[in-house]
């Protein structure tokens, strides 16, 4: 039940964020600035640091540890693999838990987070392809981000059910995650298209429903001679949440590799969605510096998969430590060659989205 009032009080802190974001900070639709995505990114990135600290003196909490026999199962049921020591006391022992259940967090935050910049360029695309207005790009994502969260819920609390019944699910996984890995290397190079006319969601919602031809001030639905129309914003909206899980399908599993434990999944996917907004407007403008980030992605979705594989069928096991190191060492490299060697060809880069400050 400890588990269970955690997570409610954890996603009623992120309601209240958000509905915040939405209610008071961005009540009226309007351009984002740099400055202003920078401050919130900066915000929800504190945040996330924040709950690190906090699992990494009282993470003991979510699962209401008190004696090692205790300590002992948990460690067992979402495989932290932590060798307690002999003689330590319950007290020493709890704190080596609660370091390595907070380094999972982060490591299973960032790769979401390194997730997520990738998703910024399927999404420009989306927006540029709809010809949507930059001043509604926020009244979409906020919505898009809500969609994610219980999308990802679901997700993440059902796939931990299989992996826990069926541990050779996880696998499975691992082998997606190298194939998408290689997928994404070979057409690293290749310009990304929406296909408006044939996208199957447009297809769907236009077959069933009445869709204006128009944006209406940012709204969703309109009303024309007395009927209740979708607006192109809504298919906007849509095809982003559909782009969103087919991404889940890759950054979540990737993040089991890491632990096992699905509220620690949760809470590092959910930080890492949240952000995306703000991250959203803060590099729409310079996505076209991260032109390694395609390939960069690609290894770390290839490491991810292979500990899966060499978990799931040998006796080797890459520590937590060692897998943010690589991590984080494979974004910063994408990144300091995508600024050392910028590209040549300007027909090479993805369609470049100026964000104005006002």
């Amino acid at each position: 039940m400890n588990e269970i009032i955690f997570l409610i009080i954890f996603i009623v802190f992120i309601a209240f964020a958000l509905a915040l974001d939405l209610g008071v900070f961005n009540k009226n639709s309007h351009v984002i600035s740099f400055k202003e995505s920078l401050m919130f990114s900066s915000l929800w990135v504190v945040l996330a640091l924040l709950f690190f600290v906090f699992l990494r003196y009282g993470g003991h909490l979510l699962h209401n540890i008190d004696n090692m026999s205790q300590l002992a199962e948990v460690n067992l049921r979402y495989g932290h693999h932590i060798d307690f020591k002999d003689g330590a006391t319950f007290a020493e022992n709890l704190q080596l838990y609660r370091n390595q259940m907070s380094l999972e967090f982060i490591t299973g935050y960032v790769i979401e987070y390194a997730m997520s910049i990738d998703n910024i360029f399927v999404m420009l695309l989306i927006f540029t392809s709809f010809g949507v207005e930059q001043k509604y790009y926020h009244r979409v994502l906020f919505w898009g981000i809500i969609g994610a969260v219980v999308m990802r819920f679901a997700f993440i609390f059902i796939l931990s059910g299989l992996v826990h019944k069926f541990a050779w699910i996880l696998a499975i996984f691992g082998v997606i995650l190298i194939y998408t890995a290689i997928k994404m290397f070979v057409n690293r190079n290749k310009q990304q298209k929406v296909d408006i006319e044939n996208n199957k969601v447009v297809k769907f919602v236009s077959k069933h429903f009445a869709v204006t031809s128009h944006f209406s001030e940012g709204h969703f639905f309109v009303k024309e001679n007395g009927k209740k129309m979708i607006t192109p914003l809504l298919l906007v909206l849509l095809i982003v949440e559909g782009s969103d899980v087919i991404f889940a399908v890759d950054s979540v599993p990737a993040i089991f590799s890491i632990t096992q434990d699905q509220y620690l999944v949760f809470f590092s996917n959910i930080f890492a969605i949240v952000g995306l907004r703000s991250l959203f407007f803060m590099l729409s403008s310079l996505v076209n510096l991260f032109h390694y980030l395609k390939s960069g992605l690609s290894v770390l979705l290839a490491f991810v998969g292979v500990k899966i594989l060499l978990e799931s069928f040998t006796d080797i096991h890459i520590s937590v430590g060692i897998s943010l190191a690589i991590i984080l060492s494979v974004i910063v490299l994408c990144i300091l060659l995508s600024l050392i060697f910028p590209p040549k060809d300007k027909h090479e880069k993805l369609q470049e989205i100026v964000v104005e400050e006002k």
